[in-house]
């Protein structure tokens, strides 16, 4: 065990995600467990260089493992990027005894962590918390399950209207790069097509599809829309075309948009959340720095930040040639 860490900050950055309570918890009774300092930092970098840090043990993460969003409070910062923020941060830190960070976000977020890390050799580690799930070195990040569970709820409630009135859905989930959750849904929730911004279907064969569908015998179907699909430039655009080209359907968007960032967390992103706040704390005790921790066949393991940032999640391949098979 490390002798040189006696205080560890941890801190939420970028968009909230379902899960996020349960690593903070994680992390501050991992300290508890180990005899270590841990200080909560609000508001994410903009808070360091606030030097806005509460004192948190035990007994102060109670209550929080069933919360969606977080505690900390997020924040997105323009006077961290420059290296006057960053040497305020640096201050605030060492004026406060912080000796490591824990910082849990995304791609953005492990950015500014290996930055800092470079120009002061303060030692990070990162936990992936996005639903997007676009974090390259793990299989899940912490939220995206939660979302998965949300969005396939709502498309079951939308193809109930959907049927009554014999109406085609377009329903738009987060994904602006990467289609795990449109993908991931769709099929979990026998959509009749998912449109993802790493298959290009194309509108002729877009409305083959729900041609065929038509043809089939379906009254109503669901089309799952990533938001960075490629086909149109937006969700009512093909809302349009295929209104302009399908008179059999009477066509409704439904874009789903934040809510599907809320909500109290499953049991696998709590229990995902648990594990990588351990693994974070003892990684730092160790003496590494710089290391993201991930699912990896089913293991915590690390993947150095820089290789986290620069990599690409890339869809499942397998899953996809399902969903072909199930949209038949």
């Amino acid at each position: 065990m490390s002798k040189n860490i006696k205080k560890i900050g941890v801190m939420t950055s970028g968009g909230d995600a379902p899960g996020m309570n349960a690593a903070i918890r994680s992390v501050v009774r991992t300290c508890a467990y180990y005899n270590i300092e841990c200080v909560g930092i609000y508001r994410g970098f903009e808070g360091i260089m606030e030097g806005d840090f509460r004192p948190m043990d035990a007994r102060s993460v109670k209550g929080i493992v069933n919360k969606g969003g977080t505690v900390l409070k997020s924040a997105r910062s323009k006077e961290f990027r420059t290296p006057e923020g960053r040497k305020i941060a640096h201050d605030q830190l060492k004026n406060a005894q912080v000796d490591a960070l824990v910082v849990i976000g995304g791609d953005g977020t492990f950015n500014g962590g290996l930055v800092f890390n470079k120009e002061f050799d303060f030692p990070v580690i990162g936990i992936p918390c996005t639903i997007d799930n676009d974090i390259f070195g793990t299989t899940h990040t912490i939220g995206f399950d939660t979302a998965l569970n949300t969005v396939v709820d709502c498309i079951d409630k939308i193809r109930d209207t959907a049927s009554s009135h014999n109406r085609l859905f377009f329903v738009e989930v987060m994904g602006r790069d990467v289609g795990h959750i449109a993908l991931n849904a769709g099929v979990g929730a026998g959509a009749e097509e998912i449109l993802i911004p790493e298959e290009n279907l194309g509108l002729d064969r877009l409305l083959e599809s729900l041609h065929r569908s038509k043809r089939s015998g379906k009254s109503s179907s669901i089309v799952v829309v990533a938001e960075g699909d490629k086909i149109g430039k937006n969700v009512f655009e093909l809302k349009d075309y295929v209104e302009a080209n399908m008179d059999e359907y009477d066509v409704r968007v439904s874009v789903l948009g934040h809510m599907q960032r809320g909500g109290s967390p499953s049991c696998f992103d709590r229990v995902l959340a648990s594990r990588m706040g351990v693994k974070a704390v003892e990684t730092l005790l160790e003496g590494k720095t710089n290391y993201m921790v991930g699912l990896l066949n089913e293991k915590i393991e690390l993947t150095h930040l820089r290789e986290a940032i620069k990599g690409q999640s890339k869809i499942d391949r397998e899953l996809l040639r399902v969903s072909e098979i199930m949209t038949t």
